[in-house]
């Protein structure tokens, strides 16, 4: 498993399982399985409402905690809750989280961003994330002497986010690919082109692993999610073999600038309203 240092020197695995969008007994399932294929990074969020799952799971795999890198979010609602940071542990059944997000750049993202930095500082968390935050990256690095280690956003080869890699190269801040295989609607479209395939047919690998390995050549962490175990078993199988230049070359004409989310400040802000945080007990 290749791992990447963040800019604060904590190693974090680049190819980790996402659970976005699966109910409670799915990412149990997935998130313990995946622990015992070899995967060392699980990714949640109070707003996928899969948490305490993810905690069983992970108590369940009998693997140490030190040994599993826990991604999670904050979700907007939860960022004047000056318990929030706790109330996420409690549900996740941890004493530390690896790297603690906040998931939406809302009006109110400051007490979310102030929440992280305190709780880093008390040693709750060992990272700092920020989520969706293209157009407000500036103002964090601007604003707070502690910046980011991992930014997530959309990235895949339509839409490598190239104006966002100017800022974070410099800064050293890591970019955490959602929808690294296209997203909904698009998936389809990326692994069936013919430059993905023809990749894949010279190295002997999947579509799916050829566009992961992609991320991993970019320096981009990646978090495909699912709940068939074959595929779980694929996305990690990737560290096998190695694009070439061509090979990369050829994946770049594949950016043609489009992406399934555009990001909109107003429309975020309504959803952050009654979206729900977490799931009962």
């Amino acid at each position: 498993m290749k791992e990447f240092k963040l800019n604060n020197n904590v190693l974090m695995p680049s190819v980790g399982i996402g659970t976005f969008l699966l109910e409670p007994k799915d990412a149990y399932n997935s998130v313990l399985n995946a622990l015992k294929l070899g995967y060392k990074l699980i990714d949640t969020a109070n707003a996928y409402c899969n948490e305490r799952a993810v905690g069983r799971a992970m108590k369940d795999s009998g693997i140490k905690r030190e040994d599993i890198f826990l991604s999670t979010k904050l979700w907007a609602s939860e960022y004047e809750n000056p318990n929030a940071v706790d109330e996420t542990l409690e549900r996740l059944g941890v004493d530390y989280i690896d790297l603690l997000f906040i998931h939406q750049a809302t009006s109110n993202w400051r007490h979310g961003y102030d929440q992280l930095v305190k709780a880093y500082k008390e040693g709750k968390i060992k990272s700092i994330g920020i989520s969706n935050f293209e157009k407000h990256i500036n103002e964090v690095l601007d604003e707070y002497d502690i910046i980011p280690q991992v930014i997530q956003v959309e990235c895949h080869p339509f839409f490598p986010q190239d104006n966002l890699r100017k800022i974070t190269e410099k800064e050293n801040i890591r970019i955490m690919s959602w929808y690294p295989l296209g997203g909904k609607g698009m998936t389809a479209e990326l692994l069936d082109s013919e430059i993905v395939k023809g990749i894949a047919k010279k190295h002997n690998k999947s579509t799916a692993q050829v566009v992961l390995k992609w991320h991993n050549q970019m320096g981009f962490i990646v978090i495909p999610g699912s709940k068939n175990v074959d595929h779980i078993k694929d996305n990690i199988n990737i560290f096998d073999f190695k694009l070439d230049n061509d090979d990369m070359k050829k994946m770049a004409k594949l950016n043609v600038g489009k992406r399934r989310y555009e990001a909109d400040d107003d429309r975020v802000e309504e959803y952050a309203k009654w979206h729900p945080t977490y799931e009962a007990k």
